[in-house]
């Protein structure tokens, strides 16, 4: 995870006024803790301005300010940024520049060796230098990206064309904001929100963003901010593309028949070698975190956000086949005391001592359940439950933290889901030991810098109540409606959101079921392989809804896993309506 900031300003007196507070500085630090850096450009420009038919030369002074935090992931050793073309006679003060915050897995199929940034920096290089003209050369600039899986926002200056190309990728998987003022003639390019302002806006993960300072764009005023173009994820041939990862498969039962989604059918062990694939890209090869304040002796470079439900421990039990057997999976299970909920239970009481309300939470229920069933399928782990309890006057004080973060989004329920997604990442709370179940838990802070997150599988596998309302309305075809729906909304999901608290730790989460690998997969598969409405749980003794996981989940011998039911992170942790249970979800935030 890194920080990107970059300000491009039509003259210098603009520039000179916009400089990095101090908080804002320390909240990208936050994103990448590893590495601050910081380059300036500046480019004189002129373009055609018509006025009543008369044609005058109106240049522009341009200073760029681009600023990067690292967070160093990938390769062996810290890859300070931003990044800057020295080649081909350039040098640090006239060379491109590219702010890279994400993980390319593969690019052009071919997966990455070493540092991410350091290799699509050299393929812009190699794109430029082989290109004849400004438009094969802005092509071939986007055919890189269009290049790579894997989740990503970047900031690209390209000095000789003197464009500026920034983007999310394809699934909004990371933060990217802007903010302009015309009145400046200023554009600010960001992974966090200066201030809780209504300039800013998320970046549409539905392309790449092409912003020309030398040319003809429209022109939003005098001062020379310009509107940025977008260019499309997929070139022509590609029309029916969802999310522009892959086609959705739309088929039907043939008519009088009935398929089963039994644990025999091709998609459960499909699934799995999906899955594995996906989360060796993920969790091998992670460096060892800083050891500040953890035990030497601590080998634990991946923690998972674990409610217990069939997502996460799915993504822990199959971590285990994957990482060495002397690395410790860290199972960080939120908890949260909700006034208005401790106050009904003192009020079931009628005045006797009430039990811990935090072990009462249903997803600390259910969280311990499944650390016993993964203790007991992997008996040579080392799994450490982290419980994270936060009292209501921990919650209060992050409050305006939490809300500064999440901006622009501003609701009730983002805020809830929030603050057990920002609680959750920082790590800290009572460990139980898997190896040491005698010993009583203690204080712990996870060493983790990687997160694994099991978002997603509702989506792709019919987890949501309206799946089976779909079902029922208009049988196969209303269900396939409404998957598919899904699946083109990723983009427009909340991942930004959870992005900016999730990383304000100084840590990345990863989301092996967003592979793009395994969403075309899944969209491609027919309903009947994914969930099963049609037949109950009488056949399978699982339910319809995601039953696809929930077979796999029976394999990797998890049966109490399999059966769990969905519920929405707020709920399972106690976030929402803590003040008052009328509040509703969509309540803008006061």
């Amino acid at each position: 995870m890194c920080g990107i900031h970059a300000v491009l300003c039509a003259n210098k007196i603009a520039a000179d006024a916009h400089q990095i507070s101090s908080d804002l500085k320390s909240r990208l630090r936050n994103r990448g803790p590893d590495y601050y850096g910081q380059v300036e450009r500046s480019c004189v420009t002129c373009r055609d301005k018509t006025d009543n038919d008369d044609v005058n030369v109106h240049a522009n002074c341009w200073t760029l300010r681009f600023t990067s935090t690292v967070l160093a992931l990938r390769g062996d050793h810290i890859t300070k940024q931003p990044l800057v073309d020295t080649s081909c006679g350039s040098d640090s003060d006239s060379g491109s520049v590219l702010c890279w915050n994400g993980e390319a897995w593969r690019i052009g199929g071919q997966l990455v060796e070493g540092n991410d940034g350091e290799a699509i920096l050299a393929l812009l290089v190699k794109a430029s230098a082989c290109s004849s003209d400004a438009a094969s050369c802005e092509e071939a600039i986007l055919d890189v990206f269009r290049s790579i899986e894997g989740p990503f926002a970047f900031v690209y200056y390209h000095a000789l064309s003197e464009k500026v190309f920034f983007a999310r990728d394809r699934l909004g998987r990371r933060s990217l904001m802007t903010s302009d003022d015309a009145d400046a003639g200023r554009l600010v390019i960001s992974s966090i929100s200066e201030k809780c302002d209504p300039s800013w806006k998320e970046v549409e993960p539905d392309g790449i963003y092409v912003l020309d300072l030398g040319g003809h764009d429209i022109v939003l005023s005098g001062q020379g901010v310009r509107v940025p173009v977008r260019r499309d994820w997929l070139v022509d041939g590609q029309a029916d593309f969802v999310s522009s990862i892959g086609p959705f498969n739309k088929s039907l039962p043939p008519p009088g028949s009935s398929p089963v989604l039994t644990a025999q059918s091709p998609s459960v062990a499909m699934l799995k070698d999906q899955l594995l694939e996906s989360l060796r890209l993920r969790i091998l090869n992670v460096p060892q975190p800083p050891l500040e304040g953890h035990s030497p002796v601590s080998n634990t470079r991946v923690a998972v956000l674990f409610s217990g439900g069939l997502d996460c421990t799915v993504l822990a039990r199959l971590a285990h086949d994957v990482l060495d057997p002397d690395q410790g999976i860290d199972l960080l299970n939120v908890a949260f005391e909700n006034p208005r909920v401790v106050a009904q239970l003192k009020k079931e009481a009628k005045g006797q001592p009430i039990s811990d309300f935090y072990e009462a939470c249903p997803d600390r229920i259910t969280g311990r359940k499944s650390f016993a069933e993964l203790q007991k399928v992997c008996p040579g782990r080392i799994f450490r439950f982290v419980a994270v309890n936060i009292p209501y006057e921990e919650t209060v004080a992050h409050r305006q933290q939490v809300i500064s973060l999440i901006y622009p989004h501003n609701t009730e329920m983002d805020l809830s889901i929030a603050y057990a997604l920002y609680f959750a990442a920082r790590g800290q709370g009572a460990v139980t030991e898997s190896c040491s179940p005698d010993v009583p838990p203690h204080d712990y802070t996870t060493p983790a810098r990687v997160l694994l997150s099991g978002l997603g599988a509702d989506e792709l596998f019919g987890g949501y109540s309206r799946h089976p309302a779909a079902f029922e309305r208009d049988g196969y075809a209303g269900l396939v409606d409404e998957l598919l729906l899904d699946v083109s909304r990723l983009g427009k999901r909340n991942l930004g959101r959870d992005d900016r608290a999730l990383s304000h730790w100084s840590k990345e989460v990863r989301f092996p079921f967003l592979d793009e690998r395994l969403v075309s997969w899944a969209m491609q598969a027919p309903a009947w392989e994914k969930c099963d409405f049609e037949n109950g749980d009488e056949i399978t003794g699982v339910e319809p809804g995601k039953r696809v996981l929930r077979l796999l989940a029976l394999e990797l011998g998890m049966g109490g896993v399999a059966r769990e039911k969905k519920r929405a992170i707020q709920f399972g942790s106690r976030t929402a309506k803590m003040e008052s249970g009328r509040v509703k979800g969509t309540t803008l935030i006061s």
